[in-house]
């Protein structure tokens, strides 16, 4: 009897969202082996919601489930809402799913137990990312977050800001066409690049394949630390991922050479291995026959998991985009609306949530307010407004100085505000179980009178000796 056929079929992959319905969250192809009789092989990597999904602000109070509420928590909950830093860590840190709660909970027990967990990087969402690229296995995510920790060390992530000026930015971007630009229809970053407009000569006459990866590095760490938190107060909800655009129109073997295969494979793997999950689709456009072939060798250097988040689009890729991204948000040689032209091009303005001052001071506020006594991995302070653009620095210093003094001024007379109003809440509750005591006193009482007037009645009511 000869063995059944095996053939290889491609189709979107389709994620139950939990509710009982079902969505389609990447357009990635996912590869199933199909046998004659239409049975379908288990699928050796999972693929998981996009990671805000159950990032979402806590339910507002007419629509919080059950009413067993004391006096203190709703007013609690009320104050906290007029405390402005309150307010803005509830967007930035997002809520927890209930399911991850617990292996998230576990995971930091282990790293703590083996000295591998530095309270700047004892954060809920970066631990679950790790966990999610791993498919939840504690022991490879242990051995990831290690590597990322002596990475850090090594490269030594943490000074950038303060060691490393990419002076050469602009001229970079001109042999490079690249940058972010606005968000997509759910508030994500978005990262464009033309990848067909490339000029790796000219790119190795103004800078060095080094340099360009520890400036990639410190775009990734200004992408976490400010642009995810700038998008998330815009949103009004918890962003943890970008929408890219890669054009490559015009690309081809030829374009493959060495020094891009090195340039390629650096950056993909700091991705990977030390910004998993950051990522939320990838559109490929203009891909031509010669990118296609391109693509099957670009595939190899890519896990499943990636390559599922990757749409690879022709010429007529405009219609997909702006149901991802709108046209205001797009640039003018993507078929969008904008052009940037007071920027000298929307690549070369870095526009987004991110450039909003009022955002960048409420960031550098709860940053500093979580970091006042935190130091990096080399003993320094931390510096997150080092992170921040430039012209937070150099323009407006003054009155940049003057509005966090304020800022700080009124964070702390809200919280001394808080304080005094939760005194009051206490004492206000200690003397309302004093009064339900006295009333409890009071009807027993009237209850013992009601017995013996009882009693007293029906002494009355019998007959006469």
């Amino acid at each position: 009897m000869s063995s059944p056929k095996v053939r290889v079929e491609e189709r979107d992959i389709v994620i139950a969202r939990g509710d009982g319905g079902e969505e389609e969250l990447f357009s990635g192809v996912e590869r199933l082996k199909k046998v004659d009789s239409g049975s379908v092989k288990r699928r050796t990597k999972s693929f998981h919601p996009p990671i805000e999904t159950h990032w979402h602000l806590p339910l507002a109070e007419g629509k919080r489930e059950g009413s067993n509420f004391s006096i203190k928590s709703l007013l609690s909950f009320s104050l906290m809402k007029l405390g402005r830093s309150k307010s803005k860590e509830m967007v930035l840190q997002g809520a927890h799913d209930p399911k991850h709660e617990e292996i998230v909970e576990s995971f930091r027990t282990m790293l703590s137990l083996v000295d591998l967990l530095p309270p700047k990087h004892d954060n809920y969402h970066t631990l679950l990312r790790f966990l999610r690229m791993n498919d939840f296995d504690m022991e490879k995510s242990k051995d990831m977050f290690r590597n990322y920790l002596k990475w850090r060390k090594e490269f030594r992530v943490d000074m950038l800001p303060k060691e490393f000026h990419f002076t050469e930015y602009t001229e970079v971007k001109k042999c490079y066409p690249h940058g972010y630009h606005g968000v997509d229809r759910h508030g994500r970053p978005v990262y464009i690049e033309r990848i067909g407009l490339v000029d790796l000569d000219k790119l190795g006459q103004v800078t060095t394949h080094e340099r360009f990866i520890r400036y990639h590095v410190s775009e990734q760490e200004k992408t976490l630390r400010v642009r995810f938190p700038a998008c998330s107060l815009e949103a009004k909800r918890h962003i943890a991922s970008t929408t890219s655009i890669l054009d490559v129109n015009g690309i081809g073997m030829s374009n493959f050479s060495k020094p891009a295969r090195y340039l390629f494979m650096e950056i993909q793997k700091i991705d990977s291995s030390y910004y998993p999950e950051t990522l939320n689709k990838l559109f490929i456009i203009n891909a031509g026959s010669g990118f296609k072939m391109l693509w099957k060798a670009v595939k190899t250097f890519l896990d499943a998991r990636t390559a599922a988040k990757i749409q690879v689009l022709g010429s007529d890729y405009l219609g997909v985009l702006l149901q991802a991204v709108d046209p205001s948000n797009l640039p003018t040689f993507l078929g969008g609306d904008c052009t940037c032209s007071e920027y000298g091009g929307c690549l070369m303005s870095d526009r987004g949530p991110w450039k909003n001052q009022e955002f960048l001071e409420m960031i550098q506020a709860v940053s500093s307010g979580k970091e006042t006594n935190g130091q990096n991995e080399h003993g320094d302070e931390a510096s997150e407004d080092s992170l921040m653009p430039k012209n937070v620095d150099m323009q407006n210093e003054n009155d940049f100085s003057k509005s966090l003094a304020l800022e700080e001024r009124a964070r702390a007379m809200t919280d001394s505000s808080c304080r005094l109003a939760l005194q009051k809440i206490d004492q206000l509750e200690a003397a309302l179980r004093d009064t339900k005591n006295k009333i409890k006193t009071l009807e027993d009482a009237l209850q013992e009178t009601k017995m013996a007037l009882k009693e007293l009645a029906q002494l009355k009511e019998q007959p006469k000796m």
